[in-house]
């Protein structure tokens, strides 16, 4: 094979006169430039962790501080108040150590002292200042003296040019709630859901918990919170995410879509070559740590955590409990196409593939007609099945052999690439175009994406893109960031449900899409720009030999996972009657806008309210994750009665909509500044569960359903791309799969100023749901609602 012989650096054949070596130069030349840049990477990151290490301080500042202090040596001046003397005490006299040179090292240590103290100060005096969340809850405009105050001392401590994990030591740790606060939010949220003789029963439980065992259980989480980073993150990940032995596609993994108006070309690999290029500058400098960390208001940092894990990260199946594997420096990705797999290197002579080069490497891959080994083709599906099936089966018949190097180029490649044989996009002939998208993207075929990879970049044949994302590493925001919109619970959601408008202040960039299509380009007939090396090693088909018995076990996860997959129905549409420019009109969020209009959509369209879900982040805090709004509440059920209820005027529906909006607002700011109610009772289950201790207020709180679950996916936030200016550069967001069997899963996007995006899931088995039809109840209630306004509609 071609391939083989070029990845050989040297070659010996033995002789009757011995050995003869033969050395090839092109390869030992490109060992060469790999090891130096390997190296040159390791000291940036060295440098980089430095910076971050002494932030907000800089190395700088140690040297001032060293010269300033050998300064005063000279004069009659003790700045150290006898520490230097006491230092030079200490220090042994030798041939080597005169007395001047006691000296010298006595200041430099006393200095160096001086600093790291001086660090610490200002860490803990940031980490002071940051755990203020009055800011929050004032409205928009009217910010209090202490909040400016605030500001300024923030800013002032913040220090210049912070790296992305510069403010990791400076976060402050998520606070435990009072049990007593907790549980009054709880009743307050399941008032409007249940009956008087209901709520009087939940009472009785939730009073009788609050006595015993609640104390007992909240020392240890406290306990907890004091040792542990984050006292919630930790068990979020293990238990609703590792330990769940049930499908992860759909039910957990999520997807984000392409731009919706432009395909910037049409050929599938030079589409794929552009945008992998893209994906690699933002890891090399995501691996050094040189993005800039994302900040509220431009002020207010927020956890980079979940970041590190972006790249090179696979959940390992486990038959009791899944793990995560992240790895660095991977120099490959693998390549899903026609049922076959390849393995592709991404680096050649100590740098990345050009667009160019990816471009013909992929070319080469839609170009081979080969066919797939058996046990090939749908090979992918034991990761979309059951997940105790899927470890018995890694640990039968993938651990050795071909077939272990084969799966180890898949769980160790930098992300998974799929060069899709299908066509799909947004088409405004076809009013089903984006279900069918939205449908692909979440599952596609159920075996031509590894759903066990941190996320599936998908390249169809038209040259549209998507990924599919697992979910336990980190929140949609974080794909976002690379991709090209925050998920649910962005600085946007979070400054429009405090009252503020935070476009330029979130960091959820456009970074590949916008590199895509602004930086890198591409020619006339639509290849990548740039000359190709036709030197490069090619693909590498991966092999398999995978017997009867390990087939049948493929088959019968594709069957449950086609199951899965044909029961969901989708609807994703856009909503263009009107969008944030009108409702900012109505002072009130936009989220809070979208909301309410869910709950008058839900009641009209089962007659009844259900638990509501809504993910905020909690991000402020160090390894902060996601929290729950639940959105429906007391105010909002009467405002949605009061909307089919035609004895009320416009005015009371308007005075109520009002409250019910505020209402909505503040309990998402008690949800991200640590106040939330779902959290801190699933660790206390936890402990629950680790003491024997049985609650039946517990376990009947985390058995409720969400039948409706909801999140934002706002854009648009760094203007990488100005939407006034280029309109057509929009995405129509990402979505997820139903979470309860008879509910409704909705993502939607608000974009620019007159346009939102709805993506609604559910299930065709549920007799009670109906995607198409909530979607029409939605559309309507979001007109109903505008119509209580009195002033005119501008139309895009």
């Amino acid at each position: 094979m071609a391939e083989a012989h070029q990845a050989v650096g040297f070659q010996f054949t033995v002789t009757p006169e011995g050995i003869d070596l033969h050395l090839s130069r092109e390869v030992l030349k490109h060992i060469y430039l790999s090891v130096v840049t390997s190296w040159r990477k390791r000291a940036i990151r060295f440098k980089n962790g430095v910076l971050a290490g002494v932030y907000p301080a800089s190395p700088s500042s140690w040297l001032i501080l060293v010269i300033a202090t050998m300064g005063t040596l000279y004069t009659r001046v003790d700045p150290s108040m006898g520490m230097i003397d006491s230092i030079k005490e200490t220090l042994p006299v030798s041939g080597y150590m005169t007395v001047q040179t006691q000296t010298v090292v006595s200041a430099i240590l006393f200095a160096t002292g001086l600093w790291l103290s001086l660090i610490l100060l200002l860490r803990y005096t940031l980490k002071a200042l940051l755990s203020y969340h009055g800011w929050i809850f004032e409205s928009h405009g009217k910010n209090s003296f202490s909040t400016k105050l605030w500001l300024s001392f923030v800013k002032m401590f913040s220090g210049q040019r912070p790296l992305l994990y510069s403010f990791q030591a400076s976060l402050p740790r998520l606070p435990v709630p009072r049990v007593e606060d907790t549980i009054r939010r709880y009743l307050e949220s399941v008032r409007p859901l249940l009956d008087d003789e209901q709520y009087k029963h939940m009472e009785i439980v939730a009073e009788e918990f609050k006595k015993d065992p609640g104390p007992k259980l909240q020392k240890y989480l406290i306990l907890k919170s004091w040792w542990s980073a984050n006292y919630v993150s930790d068990w979020w990940e293990e238990y609703i995410y590792l330990r769940s032995r049930g499908p992860i596609m759909v039910n957990s993994n999520f997807y984000a879509m392409d731009l919706l108006y432009v395909t910037p070309t049409h050929r599938q690999a030079a589409r794929a070559g552009n945008v992998v290029h893209a994906m690699l500058q933002y890891r090399r400098k995501l691996e050094r740590g040189e993005h800039a960390p994302m900040r509220a208001l431009g002020v207010v940092p927020m956890c980079s955590m979940q970041m590190e894990r972006m790249f090179n990260t696979t959940r390992i199946p486990g038959v009791e409990t899944d793990s995560l594997q992240h790895l660095k420096d991977r120099k490959h990705l693998v390549v899903y196409h026609r049922g076959r797999f390849y393995k592709v290197w991404l680096y050649y002579g100590g740098r990345h593939l050009f667009p160019s080069e990816l471009e013909a490497q992929f070319q080469r891959i839609l170009s081979d007609s080969s066919e797939p080994q058996s046990g090939e083709e749908r090979l992918a599906a034991l990761t979309a099945g059951d997940r105790v099936t899927w470890a018995r089966a890694r640990i039968e018949y993938f651990s050795k052999g071909v077939n272990k190097t084969s799966l180890d180029a898949i769980e160790t490649a930098a992300f998974f690439l799929t060069l899709d044989d299908e066509s799909h996009g947004y088409n405004p002939d076809n009013v089903r175009s984006l279900d069918v998208y939205a449908k692909s993207l979440l599952h596609g075929k159920c075996y031509d994406r590894w759903f066990d990879k941190s996320f599936t970049l998908i390249a169809y044949e038209n040259g549209k893109l998507g990924l599919n994302a697992e979910h336990s590493w980190a929140d949609s925001p974080i794909v976002g960031h690379m991709w090209e919109v925050g998920g649910s619970g962005t600085w946007a959601h979070i400054l429009e449900c405090s009252g503020r408008h935070g476009e330029r202040c979130c960091r959820f960039l456009q970074y590949v899409l916008a590199t895509d299509c602004f930086q890198l380009g591409y020619t006339e007939e639509g290849h990548c720009k740039g000359d190709t090396n036709k030197a490069l090693p090619l693909p590498t088909r991966l092999q398999w030999d995978i017997p009867p018995e390990g087939q049948q076990v493929i088959t019968r996860s594709y069957t449950l996972a086609r199951e899965i997959a044909d029961d969901v129905d989708f609807r994703c549409f856009l909503f263009d009657h009107f969008g944030k420019g009108l409702i900012k009109r109505c002072r009130t969020s936009p989220d809070a806008f979208v909301q309410l209009a869910l709950q008058l959509a839900h009641f009209r369209d089962k007659g009844e309210f259900c638990l509501t879900y809504e993910s905020s982040m909690t991000r402020m805090f160090k390894e902060g994750r996601t929290e729950t709004v639940r959105s429906c509440t007391c105010e909002s059920t009467v405002f949605a009665r009061a909307m089919e209820d035609k004895s009320k005027t416009s005015a009371q529906r308007l005075e109520l909509f009002q409250k019910a909006a505020e209402k909505h607002q503040n309990m998402y700011r008690l949800a991200m500044t640590g106040s939330g109610i779902d959290r801190h009772l699933f660790c206390l289950y936890i402990v629950s569960k680790y003491l024997g201790i049985d609650s039946p207020f517990l376990k009947q709180v985390l058995s409720e359903p969400w039948r409706l679950s909801t999140s934002q996916t706002p854009q648009q936030q760094l203007n990488l791309i100005d939407i006034q200016k280029f309109p057509k550069y929009v995405s129509a967001g990402g979505g997820f799969g139903p979470v309860a069997d008879d509910g409704y899963g909705v993502s939607y996007i608000i974009i620019g100023e007159n346009l939102i995006t709805f993506h609604i899931s559910s299930k065709f088995s549920s007799s009670e749901t109906d995607s198409y039809r909530f979607g029409q109840n939605i559309q309507q209630a979001m007109l109903d609602i505008r119509a209580l306004f009195n002033f005119e509609e501008k139309k895009p």
